[in-house]
């Protein structure tokens, strides 16, 4: 059995780490996502004909 890692303060470093990988996309995720929706909404907007 694997010895659990905790932090000077005791937060189990594990728990962390999977609580995270749960908690759905990061911030900087979000924004790489929004700019390239950003960057095609801009894209598709200036093919158009008037």
């Amino acid at each position: 059995m694997e010895k659990k890692k905790y932090t000077v303060a005791g937060t189990d470093i594990e728990e962390v780490k999977r609580l995270n990988a749960e908690s759905g996309p990061t911030y900087n995720e979000i924004n790489e996502i929004l700019t390239q929706r950003l960057k095609d909404k801009k894209y598709s907007n200036s093919n158009r004909t008037e």
